[in-house]
């Protein structure tokens, strides 16, 4: 009876799982890596994904199962990148280098505030946002004491500036790594692809931002000159540890840019680095600190969406896709990417990039691309969930937690304060990703 219901319902059903699954993330009522858990246990269980992949002679392929589903290169990487950066972070080498960056500035706010979204960015394009926010805040809040002044101006500056410098590599953001393991896409194919743009829309947003926070952006001689010649001799605790880590994180980052070479994945990389540097440390204490919500996360969702992709969802929705755009390679791109930059304001843009990267590898087949260099939906999908990140303050994990360290530090940031500025960074990087992807791809 249950076969039954599942062969002729299996679309429905484990778009309905995905759906609710969905609707709890939103909500947060339920920590979201139980919702997904949960999710794909209800999936297995009905049936709608096989254990084991297999071959059917009925239907002359390959059916896949479970695992054939679940994105292990991204469970990888994630998993080896967070053991390298925290482990990294203990020498106290990113705060060194942020001290080190404002005193180049010689305490001019204007400055300052340029500096630390620079060191934030760029930050974010090689550790996860959650770490540079984290890393970025104490020194923030130093900074804002010295200077007299309210820090959330440079506090959704920052957490902004996290959410586009995340954008421009596979490591960034999350959603980067769920597309690099779908469509095949290396450390370098992103770095060439999205930094310039990246590059332009921080630029912009960050200059408009200046302009918008100048009335808070005053100081006097002496509070300059304080934070010109802060004391930075003491920040780095271990300075063995930093050497290590430093110089691992710089072998795994080239083993990154060199992957066109060596036909090695990135994850391969990331694990070997994690693996050395685990080596001097007591790995109880360094596994505890896993984001292992986060992984847990991740692969429950990978069931959830499988399921719905082996009962013929995805193909649905490409479809419905197609007819919307009416075969436009153009339309379905700016549908993409400021669809995607919108809903990912408003949901979780990992599970909706998720459901989203299967949907982008049938289409594109449909949608042929006849230029030079990759299809050019991967990147609308990127640019529109990473940028759209900043449009709400429930738009990213890092918007979430510079909120909640402000609040719990007597400096609220309301929903509609960060909106005001996020929704129209949001606007400019969208607007700004719509002409490089025309002009790069579709004039």
């Amino acid at each position: 009876m249950l076969h039954n219901i599942v062969s002729n319902y299996g679309m429905v059903i484990s778009g309905a799982i995905l759906v609710i699954a969905y609707v709890f993330i939103a909500s947060e009522k339920i920590q979201k890596s139980v919702v997904a858990l949960a999710g794909a246990s209800l999936t297995l269980l009905l049936g709608l994904l096989p254990f084991q992949g297999h071959y059917s002679q009925e239907l002359s392929k390959y059916i896949r199962g479970v695992f054939d589903y679940v994105e292990f290169s991204v469970i990888f990487l994630l998993i080896g990148m967070m053991i390298i950066v925290h482990i990294a972070s203990r020498s106290g080498v990113f705060k060194w280098l942020a001290l080190e960056l404002l005193k180049a500035t010689k305490g001019h706010p204007k400055l300052v505030l340029f500096a630390l979204a620079a060191f934030t960015a760029v930050a974010s394009a090689f550790l996860d946002n959650v770490t540079t926010v984290v890393l970025i805040m104490p020194v923030t809040f130093v900074i804002a004491k010295e200077f007299e002044c309210d820090p959330v101006p440079f506090l959704i500056t920052e957490v902004l500036a996290s959410n586009i410098g995340g954008t421009a590599t596979l490591i960034g953001d999350p959603p980067n790594i769920i597309i690099g393991a779908k469509a095949g896409l290396s450390f370098m194919d992103f770095v060439n692809e999205l930094t310039l743009i990246i590059t332009i829309i921080f630029l912009v947003s960050v200059g408009v931002l200046v302009f918008l926070f100048r009335k808070s952006l005053k100081a006097t001689k002496e509070k300059m000159e304080h934070i010109a010649n802060l004391d930075n001799s003491k920040t780095i605790t271990d300075k063995n540890l930093m050497i290590r880590s430093v110089v691992t994180m710089l072998l795994v980052i080239t083993g990154f840019v060199t992957h066109d070479v060596t036909n090695i994945p990135a994850y391969a990389f990331a694990v070997a680095g994690a693996s050395f540097l685990l080596l001097f440390e007591k790995p109880k204490e360094i596994y505890r600190d896993v984001e292992w919500l986060t992984i847990f996360f991740f692969v429950g969702l990978f069931i959830i969406i499988g399921g719905f992709e082996a009962n013929g969802g995805i193909g649905f929705l490409a479809d419905k896709l197609i007819a919307l755009t009416h075969g436009s390679l153009t339309a379905a791109t700016m549908f993409i990417l400021w669809g995607s930059g919108i809903l990912s304001g408003v949901i979780d843009n990992i599970p909706y990039t998720a459901t989203m990267a299967p949907l982008i590898a049938q289409v594109q087949h449909t949608l042929p691309y006849a230029g030079t260099g990759h299809h050019p939906l991967w990147w609308a999908l990127s640019l529109g969930a990473c940028l759209g990140g900043n449009l709400t303050i429930i738009g990213a994990a890092a918007n979430v937690i510079v909120s909640e360290t402000a609040t719990a530090k007597g400096f609220p940031i309301s929903f509609m304060r960060f909106m005001k500025y996020g929704a129209l960074v949001t606007f400019i990087s969208l607007t700004l990703s719509s002409i490089y992807l025309f002009v790069r791809y579709l004039h």
